[in-house]
Parts: C-alpha cells; sequence; structure tokens
C-alpha cells in the first residue's frame, strides 16, 4: 500500500452558481475507519458523498481514493460501496432478485452471494415481496445490502438508519462493527442521531454551512465530551480532602484552582454541605452531562456566530 488514507480530499468544492455547497473541504479516512460525517441538513455531507463517489463533478480542488486521483476513481469502483439518498432499487422485483441483479453487474457469479447479503440484513421473510411494496425501513436494509455486495472495502453510507425501528437500527449497528473489525471495512457514514453515530465512529468530520469546521478521532471528542461536575472553592487543597472523605476518587485539580469530578454526579448536594461543615465556602459547583450532540450543537453554534 502506497497511500496513506483510503480517502483524502484537498480543499474539496463545489459551487452552484454563487452557493458554495462544499468550500474547500480536507478530510482524511484511514484503513479501518468509521469516519461519522457530522452536519444538519444542507450542511454539505451528501454533497461531498456524491463527489467522492463519482455522482457529481467537483467544482475545486481534489481527492484520491486508494492512492488513486479523482481521474482515476472508475479503477477502483468495485472496491466501493454506497448507499446515498434513495437505495438504487428495482421495485418491480423482490428484495432476493434485487441483490442477484447488483452481483450480476459487479461480476459477481456467486449464487450465494445473494443469499448471504439477504440474510446479513434481515429480509430473508420479505419472501417475493416487490421492494416498491417495502416499507422505508426495509427499502434502507436492501439498500445496505446492494451496497455490500462483493466485499468492498469502502462504503460510503448516507443516513443509513432512516426509517429504520430501533431493532433494526442495533443490528444494522452491529453489522457494521462487525465488517470492520472482521473484515477490516472502512465505512463513511452521515447521520444525523448523532448519540447513535457516536456508538460506532472512530473518527468524526464536522461540516457546517458547507466548511469543514472540525476534524478529529472519536477518543479525542469524547474526552471533551465528558461528564462532570466542576467545582470552585476557596480552598481547592482542602476541598479535595473532604471529596475524598465523601468517597470520590476520579477527580482532577486544574492549575487555576477549578476541581473537575469524574463520577457520582447526583452528590452535588451532598458536597456543598460537607465543604459547608468543614468552614470551605463553595464559590461555584456547576454539573456538565454532554453529549457528542451537545457538543455538535456548542460547535455549530460559535461557527455561526
Amino acid at each position: 500500500m502506497d497511500y496513506k488514507y483510503i480517502l483524502e480530499t484537498e480543499n474539496l468544492s463545489k459551487h452552484y452558481g454563487k452557493k458554495k455547497a462544499l468550500d474547500s473541504v480536507s478530510i482524511h479516512v484511514s484503513q479501518g475507519d468509521i469516519y461519522g460525517l457530522v452536519g444538519r441538513n444542507g450542511a454539505g455531507k451528501t454533497t461531498l458523498m456524491k463527489i467522492i463517489c463519482g455522482l457529481s463533478k467537483k467544482t475545486n480542488g481534489s481527492f484520491s481514493i486508494f492512492g488513486k486521483s479523482d481521474n482515476e476513481i472508475k479503477d477502483i469502483a468495485s472496491r466501493r460501496g454506497l448507499l446515498i439518498e434513495s437505495p438504487g432499487i428495482y421495485p418491480e422485483y423482490d428484495a432476493l432478485t434485487n441483490l442477484r441483479i447488483k452481483c450480476k453487474l459487479i461480476g459477481i457469479n456467486d449464487m450465494e452471494e445473494p443469499k448471504r447479503l439477504l440474510k446479513m440484513i434481515g429480509l430473508e421473510s420479505a419472501g417475493k415481496k416487490k421492494a416498491g411494496k417495502f416499507s422505508l425501513g426495509m427499502k434502507q436494509r436492501l439498500g445496505i445490502g446492494i451496497a455490500l455486495a462483493g466485499h468492498p472495502d469502502l462504503v460510503v453510507l448516507d443516513e443509513p438508519i432512516n426509517g429504520l425501528d430501533p431493532q433494526g437500527i442495533i443490528e444494522i449497528r452491529d453489522m457494521i462493527q462487525t465488517l470492520n473489525s472482521e473484515n477490516g471495512t472502512t465505512f463513511i457514514i452521515s447521520s444525523h442521531i448523532l448519540d447513535e453515530l457516536s456508538k460506532i465512529a472512530t473518527k468524526y468530520g464536522i461540516i457546517n454551512n458547507g466548511n469543514l469546521i472540525e476534524e478529529c478521532l472519536a477518543s479525542d471528542l469524547n474526552n471533551r465530551c465528558e461528564s462532570r461536575i466542576e467545582l470552585v472553592t476557596d480552598n481547592a487543597s482542602a476541598a479535595v480532602n473532604v471529596l475524598e472523605k465523601l468517597g470520590f476518587s476520579q477527580m482532577k485539580v486544574r492549575e487555576d484552582g477549578k476541581i473537575l469530578i469524574y463520577e457520582q454526579f447526583d452528590r452535588t448536594g451532598d458536597i456543598t454541605m460537607a465543604l459547608y461543615s468543614e468552614g470551605i465556602t463553595t464559590i461555584e459547583i456547576v454539573r456538565k452531562l454532554e453529549s457528542v450532540e451537545n457538543y455538535y450543537l456548542r460547535l455549530v453554534g460559535k461557527e455561526s456566530e
């Protein structure tokens, strides 16, 4: 392998007249990533996915997939699966026939492959029912199955859990994690359900108004989203002793004297009472329970300002 990233974009832009759907976006997706593409509707996620899958033309910038430039992406089409916007299904045929057609189109003659995909996406019970009569969730499952035909190395999924019930969401999540861990399949997934995406993503690209405002590892983002109690007193060292007597051990004292507590978030009342009884003044105590979604909203809010 003579490339660093499976997918890399450099200052990728897409303009529709004066509107900039994408504005100099540079993302970096490594082998084995589950890359979460985050952004509100109209932020530019789908536009980015369409360009890297050859469904839309860029205005400026460049990208490469498996080390191939954007002018050579036809050479790696069989290594990439995609589900963008509506699933590309034949409504007059059943699920198994749709999968057989997809397999034939990409040169797979193994008769067991469509059956394997059908079982993987949980549509075995659909029988001869025409895909045009499927529910939204069933169509999404079939679209994902089509995207996975041929064991692609890179799979691009735009809102893959759209229309799925809670059980279906869990099954698709488990399937993605299994393919990622066992086969090394790399995924790029966009979703507006950020707390669900945070359960599987290993890296994030956050897009707002066509701009990439942050790209980071999931571990870094999780550290920023740590739930905690923030405590400010008139005597930090004495306060720590009181907290230890109360049974707190997961805490950190910052240079400015603020104490960060990472456990027992429902005991703020116990803390203030214990500090008061020891003659320690509580200047400020705040409980911060932050999710990935809250972090995103704060980030986007700052960008808008």
